[in-house]
């Protein structure tokens, strides 16, 4: 009997390959925790999903319409960012990371650069459909992302803020479904570009370890997160004991492999506190929509963690 392979099947193996290989780009958990920012966003605006009768035997629902463009805004414009990461660390993944899906072969450069300008321009196009405003927003967003990729990661006080400029500009994706929420409460959109930039902070030491000042100073950074979020409770919309439960189990999550990471140094633990740091994102959104909107809001945020946690198992994070 051939040991050969049936050619086609070879091909059909191929194919779904390189498949897998374009989704890895994707980091398909962490898009869940740019949803979480986008719904938050929305509870944070006050909109209201009501259906309408428009008298001749349609309904309407138009917030519900424009949260759904811009979550679809948001899978364009993460995965597109994430995607062109790769594209421009191909030549450095090919020592530090070869297995990734560029520098391993399994993805070309030229594809990565395509799937990420197509990603970014359909996250664009989406908002657009929304309000001049959050095309706008959605622009900058692009246009951060594809600076944080090409120069923003290589500069030591730059770079953190850059990504985190990322994360906020993406909350107020959510807000700008009701254009003039932005105005009044822009000032919350401060909280995750802490949060993002404490958490790039903690990444630099994913390769080679760490000294232990960057993992101090982005365990400091996480103490003002907690505390604008508390700090929230000034506001007279913003209910902090429902917030609370949320608050807690973000905290846990954050700080419980940061202190790993702290006592060891070692790149595999500040890895882990890198990948909780994202994934705890979900729990931070939830805790700033349970204030603003209410425990619904923040249920239908905190759905998404354990998906985005099985996610995480098959597809890297960091």
């Amino acid at each position: 009997m051939s040991n050969h392979s049936h050619p086609s099947k070879n091909r059909r193996h191929s194919t779904l390959s390189r498949l897998f290989a374009y989704i890895q780009l994707l980091r398909p958990a962490n898009i869940l925790t740019a949803i979480a920012d986008i719904l938050t966003g929305f509870a944070i605006s006050g909109a209201t999903v009501e259906i309408i009768n428009s008298g001749n035997g349609w309904f309407y629902i138009p917030e519900l319409n424009h949260l759904i463009l811009l979550v679809i805004s948001t899978i364009g414009l993460y995965g597109g960012g994430v995607v062109l990461n790769d594209f421009f660390d191909a030549e450095l993944d090919k020592a530090e990371r070869p297995e990734r899906p560029i520098p391993s072969g399994r993805a070309s450069k030229t594809g990565a650069f395509i799937l990420g300008v197509v990603l970014l321009s359909v996250g664009i196009q989406s908002a657009s459909l929304v309000s001049f405003t959050s095309a706008l927003i959605a622009l900058a967003v692009a246009s951060l992302a594809v600076m944080y990729d090409a120069w923003g990661k290589h500069q030591k006080f730059f770079g953190p803020l850059n990504m985190g400029l990322c994360r906020g500009g993406n909350l107020l994706l959510g807000v700008s479904v009701v254009s003039f929420a932005i105005t009044e409460l822009w000032f919350v959109a401060v909280i995750p570009v802490v949060f993002i930039a404490a958490v790039t902070t903690v990444s630099r030491g994913e390769v080679h370890g760490d000294d232990g000042k960057s993992l101090r100073k982005a365990s400091w950074m996480y103490v003002a997160v907690l505390s604008l979020i508390a700090g929230l409770a000034f506001l007279p919309y913003f209910q902090l004991r429902l917030s609370l439960p949320y608050l807690v189990l973000f905290a846990w999550m954050i700080y419980r492999p940061l202190r790993k990471a702290q006592q060891t140094l070692e790149p595999k633990d500040i890895g882990r506190a890198v990948k909780f740091g994202v994934l705890s994102l979900i729990l931070m959104d939830a805790a700033i929509a349970a204030g603003f909107g209410g425990w619904d809001y923040a249920l239908m945020i905190v759905l998404l963690l354990p998906l985005s946690i099985l996610l995480a198992r098959v597809f890297a994070v960091t």
